[in-house]
């Protein structure tokens, strides 16, 4: 099936529309193939008016001041809110008021990416042999909890530019965006069906075809089998997908093959699991809990945990809605990764249980929804978000280089700035494709 677009792009999450709303921008015609039934990609918001605040299924909080996001966000008049109140941490059984992070900070100023690389577990062993194992254990936690990463594997030099990538936009602050990621999404929907520009849903690439300057898309629809033809494709496929098997659901053939320097760069990069859980209550009942004499959690902001299963939790605070997120980090989301969804409810309520020294009924009774989303089985991400593997320095910028003028790639795997794993990372390098594909055309 032919278009008359001159640019396809496959996948419709942030780093699709970005780019194609860059490029038709410029008056170059784009389409844009989805395999969901939605747009948005790993951006899943779903509006929840009990308790009056989205649930995030995929991303939520925006790090830090990024350009990419608040210039949006200036323009939709929308202020980005400061998520606030007290982290709270168990030790020997017991709540307490703490400040996880200054510890693992003064942890992770030590790592340099002046020698060799190699991963964070070799780095702490050879040189924090005089930390103590309680902060250690915090560090390896935060690796496999923020990073969603084995600490086996992730790279000390990717870890290290990331951490100067957020010094630039004040990355340690996290603020959430007030109606949820969904603000974005529908922006740049408006903004391409403004534009004309068709987003075809439920259009699951199979096959690309491409040569040095045409491409055809050999694509699964509900109506059968359908192609598309163009000049150039921009891939926006998360990194578990390029990564897939041939004969896994989701799996997409190149032929020709993708170069070695590309195929290098997937063995290089990891996509990080999680699993994440969203608990409504009838009531916040964790306001009247006193686990540290007279100090309430009213304002607990954070809680982590040395529980298995979901370790970590969070509330909505400032806005006090009677919801409790748990993430499970990278061991634990294996093992519910696939699992009946009663096993994944019971698994976060007997952490909460454990916490709050709750009866389990207790937990149950007060529950009205629980809501979560598998990434590590949905065959159109099959996980999280990425990461660098030791050793893997030129990685990103191997997997994000265009291939013969034809093929070219974004999404938050090919960040080059070093804000992989985020919302802002996936439209950095929605703009960088779309330059590079505006200059190749110019280029003819």
């Amino acid at each position: 099936m032919e278009t008359d677009a001159e640019v396809l792009v496959v996948g419709a999450g942030v780093a699709g529309m970005a780019a194609a709303l860059d490029i038709v921008r410029q008056g170059v015609k784009v389409a844009i193939v989805e395999a969901r039934d939605r747009v948005g990609g790993r951006v899943f918001s779903k509006p929840d008016a009990a308790a009056n605040a989205p649930i995030e299924l995929g991303a939520e909080f925006v790090h830090g001041r990024p350009p990419e996001i608040l210039d949006l966000l200036r323009e939709l008049k929308i202020e980005p809110v400061p998520t606030s109140g007290e982290d709270w941490c168990e030790e020997n059984g017991q709540l307490k008021p703490c400040d996880l992070f200054s510890d693992i900070d003064q942890l992770l100023e030590q790592m340099d990416d002046m020698g060799p690389d190699e991963a964070f577990q070799d780095f702490l062993e050879r040189s924090c042999p005089s930390t103590d194992e309680q902060t250690k254990y915090r560090a390896i936690r935060y690796i496999m909890g923020f990073h969603a990463a084995d600490p086996a594997l992730i790279s000390v030099h990717s870890l290290v530019r990331g951490l100067r990538a957020d010094e630039k936009i004040d990355g340690e602050r996290a603020f959430r965006i007030p109606g949820g990621y969904a603000v974005l999404i529908d922006y740049f929907r408006k903004h391409l069906n403004a534009a004309r520009v068709p987003i075809c849903l439920n259009t699951v690439v199979q096959h690309v075809r491409w040569s040095s300057d045409r491409v055809s898309l050999q694509c699964h629809t509900d109506a059968g089998h359908r192609t598309y033809s163009a000049s150039k494709v921009l891939v926006t496929l998360p990194l578990g997908v390029l990564q897939a098997r041939a004969g896994d659901a989701g799996a997409v053939h190149f032929s020709p093959d993708l170069p070695p320097s590309k195929r290098s760069a997937l063995n290089y990069l990891a996509m990080g699991k999680v699993m994440r859980i969203t608990l409504r209550f009838r009531e916040r009942f964790w306001e009247n809990s006193r686990p540290s004499g007279s100090k309430t959690l009213a304002d607990m902001r954070f809680l982590f945990s040395q529980q298995n299963w979901f370790p970590t939790w969070w509330t909505t605070m400032p806005l006090k809605a009677p919801l409790l997120i748990g993430w499970a980090p990278f061991d634990w989301a294996e093992k519910l990764a696939g699992a009946d969804p009663t096993l994944v409810f019971s698994s976060a309520s007997d952490t909460l249980r454990a916490l709050f020294k709750m009866h389990q009924q207790d937990i149950e009774d007060l529950t009205e929804a629980a809501v979560f989303h598998d990434w590590q089985t949905d065959p159109f991400s099959y996980g999280a978000y990425s990461y660098v593997k030791a050793g893997g320095d030129s990685a990103q910028a191997d997997l994000a280089a265009p291939v013969d003028r034809t093929l070219f790639f974004a999404g938050e795997a090919t960040d080059l700035s070093g804000y992989h794993g985020t919302v802002h990372g996936a439209i950095a390098s929605a703009h960088r494709a779309a330059q590079e594909i505006l200059r190749s055309r110019n280029a003819k």
